[in-house]
């Protein structure tokens, strides 16, 4: 479960999300604080994403959006200038309700939003994975889906780490972590990347004209 209040690290370019590890170079002195002090506690820091025009007010406590993850530092090294090579992996999503102004690093009351996959929901995100997989590595016909996609690897692993790591829009990812639950994320990927493909099969149709 997480805690009342979190430290945030606001990024512009960075979206976690759960059950997925994301490395961090930490070395601003505000957020060294904070990864010092995640390290003395509960290890947890939430990331949030910038909202545009974050840009004039950086250095200050520019707007965020409101739905972030929040991950558990598991691995943390210090270099000898004092910054932080960090792991983090996503725990859960929350909501910022609030903002705590006490220290020179934000920190948000949060209320955490679960997202449970119920058990008849599962043959459903089984068969959007098997469509992810098929569309990201097509296989002639009759030969099935490459392996590249790790049988082992989790459905709920899979398609968070599709949505972190794909070459999407940031906004995009954002809006694909609020998503309620994982069969919607999924879903909503899958339209996502239907709609790029159908975009470049267009572009590449034109530039032949």
């Amino acid at each position: 479960m997480l805690p009342a209040t979190i430290p945030l690290f606001p990024l512009p370019n960075v979206v976690l999300f759960p059950s997925v590890c994301l490395p961090l170079h930490v070395f601003e002195p505000r957020y060294r604080e904070m990864v010092a002090d995640a390290l003395d506690g509960d290890r947890m820091i939430g990331m949030v994403l910038l909202r545009p025009g974050w840009e004039g007010e950086y250095e200050g406590r520019p707007p965020i959006y409101d739905v972030g993850c929040a991950g558990l530092i598991t691995h943390a090294e210090r270099t000898d200038d004092g910054r932080y090579n960090i792991v983090l992996r996503g725990l859960h999503k929350f909501r910022v309700a609030g903002e705590d102004q006490s220290r020179r690093y934000r920190v948000a009351n949060i209320d955490p939003i679960l997202e449970p996959l119920a058990e008849d929901e599962r043959s459903i995100v089984t068969a959007e994975r098997r469509r992810l997989e098929a569309m990201l590595v097509p296989q002639p016909s009759g030969r099935g889906v490459d392996q590249k996609m790790p049988p082992s690897m989790a459905d709920e692993e899979l398609v968070n780490a599709l949505a972190q790591y794909l070459d999407l829009e940031v906004v995009e990812k954002q809006a694909l972590l609020e998503r309620d639950g994982l069969v919607q994320r999924c879903r909503s990927l899958i339209e996502l990347l239907e709609m790029k493909l159908l975009s470049a099969h267009h572009s590449w149709g034109a530039g032949r004209n």
